[in-house]
Formats: C-alpha cells, sequence, structure tokens
C-alpha cells in the first residue's frame, strides 16, 4: 500500500582481512564497530588460506582488505567504506 512503507536493512557480508600488528586495520574494525556494523575478521599472518583469497580478490599482500560484499576497499579508507555501507 502507498501509506505502508517497510524499509528493510540489507545484512551485508563483510570480511576484514588483517593482522595483528596492523594499526590501519584496528582503525577500520573500530569504525566498523562505531557504526554497529558486523565484521569476521581473518588474521592472514596465521590464516594461510584467508591470505590467499584476501591475495586473489584485491591483488594485494598489504592489509587491511575489507570485502564489503564482494566490493574490495583497500586500506582503511573511510568514504569508500561509507559509500557501500550507506
Amino acid at each position: 500500500m502507498p501509506g505502508d512503507l517497510l524499509l528493510r536493512r540489507h545484512i551485508m557480508a563483510i570480511k576484514i582481512y588483517s593482522t595483528p600488528s596492523c594499526p590501519y586495520c584496528g582503525m577500520a574494525k573500530k569504525y566498523l564497530e562505531s557504526k554497529n556494523v558486523k565484521y569476521d575478521e581473518f588474521d592472514v599472518s596465521i590464516d594461510r588460506n584467508a591470505a590467499r583469497e584476501m591475495i586473489n580478490k584485491s591483488g594485494q599482500r598489504g592489509v587491511p582488505v575489507l570485502d564489503i560484499d564482494g566490493n574490495i576497499v583497500i586500506g582503511f579508507d573511510k568514504e569508500k567504506i561509507d559509500s557501500l555501507l550507506f
């Protein structure tokens, strides 16, 4: 009905490929948490399969790499993250 508008928030699949020593990885995770966005984290320093997956998706060996519903963000890029989330 025209007067009844049901808004659904799309549940996104978000992966963060990171390492414990990466400051930008921590910043990216804190940023997502501040927006109440859930994500799955993969420590590529110990998870070789995740490291290969990250390299195949991004062509990069550096972290962080975020996969937001199949869209790859290299580094902590707030503007790009926001454009994909909201």
